[in-house]
């Protein structure tokens, strides 16, 4: 296996677990320029950049190589001069196919976008019908029909596929002539910090409302930001009055997002609101097969039908199976058997299961229903509890398959009999309370976000 073909999968399956942002800014122009039986040498652009990367990414890295190459205990960073860029012919040009042949790193600089995701390649089911007739209906009528639009699901569901896909779209259709800009609502902030650390707030009017759509990814994370979500606000404002195209995407939906004000939550809900649920088996089915064609692989059907049937919540989990997949076809030239697909999602659930412990699961669940961890645990028998505590004791027991008498005493010391029933009751109230589902969702993500 050559170091490109092996820090192209490893690359691929770390994009997954941090921020688009974060990937570009310190990931991207990276390679694997040394591989021994213990150590592996990656090679960055600065100085800044290798400091960055071996304090915050050292341990996700090394536990990713590690599952392609299991006798590697090490990264060592280096410096190499040559791949360094200007800030200026950073931000202007596009990283060319010598630097980097993974086509999903080539985005454009001018509009933020990603041109490998398109809506031709988006897989369409009755999980994200809706989102993708809504969003699918605004290319052509641009600012005026279902504006904004706002489209809301969970992590890995193909959010930003769609909404980068539109984007795509709406530029090719008008022959670039419309200004489109795609921006994570991380990046938002941090122009906007730097805007008033440098005293350039005029640079943020400038750079977001003088476009024509404007689309935000994951726009749940600048709540409880003061002054992220006023020049939002005031960005929301001056490109609507304009008849300027408002694409959202969210984790949750407006009324959902915690510490949001007011008057945003009213803006985003005055237009059309959809949902990307989890797909369904033949949606799954369509993305593993469409997804393996555009790596260029091959998977037979029985492979795939596991893979669609073990993964149903994530597309992003299915993705990493399919890295891994074709990992395996370039390393070992034959295809993939249904016991190397086993292996594979068995080794990314134990390695997701590790992650998380019970303590981020009392936290996640008392977040969100605005109670103290001490409460969620404690022996009151306030009705305002009841729910928190049993969902606590359904995740204990879901997420991290724990014993009853285990969850029972982590959660207040109480009969395990009280567990088997919470657990039971929620089971059975998951087939006709979707408020509940969307519940277990959202604290679910919280809950993996910590992990």
């Amino acid at each position: 296996m050559r170091n490109e073909e092996l820090w192209q999968s490893v690359l691929s399956e770390v994009e997954l677990q941090v921020s688009r942002a974060n990937f570009l800014t310190w990931l991207k122009n990276s390679r694997l320029i040394k591989t021994d039986d213990e150590a592996i040498t990656i090679a960055l652009p600065n100085h800044f950049a290798k400091e960055w990367v071996e304090s915050k990414y050292d341990k996700l890295i090394l536990g990713i190589v590690r599952n392609f190459i299991a006798s590697v205990k090490k990264i060592e960073y280096v410096v190499e001069g040559g791949m360094a860029k200007s800030p200026t012919q950073h931000t202007r040009t596009l990283v060319s196919e010598k630097q980097l042949s993974i086509e999903e790193f080539k985005v454009d600089p001018d509009t933020n976008l990603n041109p490998r995701y398109s809506l031709s390649s988006f897989v369409v089911g009755s999980s994200n019908e809706l989102a993708y007739a809504a969003a699918s209906a605004i290319i052509q009528s641009v600012g005026t029909k279902y504006n904004p639009l706002f489209i809301y699901g969970g992590v890995g569901l193909g959010k930003t596929h769609l909404i980068q896909g539109v984007g795509n779209e709406i530029k090719t259709f008008h022959k670039n002539k419309i200004k489109v800009k795609y921006v994570t609502s991380e990046k938002f902030t941090n122009d906007v910090v730097w805007a008033i650390r440098n005293k350039r707030t005029e640079d943020i009017k400038s750079a977001y409302r003088h476009v024509d759509v404007l689309i935000v990814d994951d726009i749940q994370f600048i709540g409880g930001k003061e002054k992220t979500e006023e020049e939002f606000f005031h960005t929301f404002n001056a490109l609507y009055e304009n008849n300027k195209q408002i694409i959202i995407s969210s984790d949750r939906p407006p009324k959902s997002i915690p510490i949001l004000e007011e008057r945003l939550r009213s803006r985003f809900e005055s237009g059309m609101i959809a949902d990307v649920g989890f797909p369904d088996y033949e949606t799954r089915v369509a993305i593993i097969k469409n997804k393996i064609q555009e790596k260029g692989a091959s998977l037979n059907d029985e492979c795939v039908d596991l893979i669609a049937k073990k993964i149903s919540k994530s597309i992003r989990e299915i993705e990493g199976v399919l890295n891994k997949v074709v990992f395996y076809q370039n390393a070992y030239q034959k295809p993939v058997s249904v016991a190397n697909i086993e292996k594979i999602i068995s080794e990314i659930g134990e390695k997701d299961r590790t992650n998380i412990n019970p303590n981020q699961i009392i936290k996640a669940v008392s977040g969100f229903f605005e109670i103290s961890p001490g409460d969620l645990t404690g022996k009151s028998r306030n009705k305002e509890f009841i729910e928190p505590r049993q969902i606590a004791m359904y995740l204990l027991r879901d997420m991290l398959d724990m014993s009853y008498p285990y969850i029972a005493n982590k959660i207040g010391k109480r009969d395990h009999t009280t567990v088997i029933y919470a657990y039971k009751k929620l089971n059975k109230d998951l087939d006709q309370n979707s408020s509940l589902s969307d519940k277990l969702k959202e604290i679910k993500e919280l809950v993996n976000k910590m992990g």
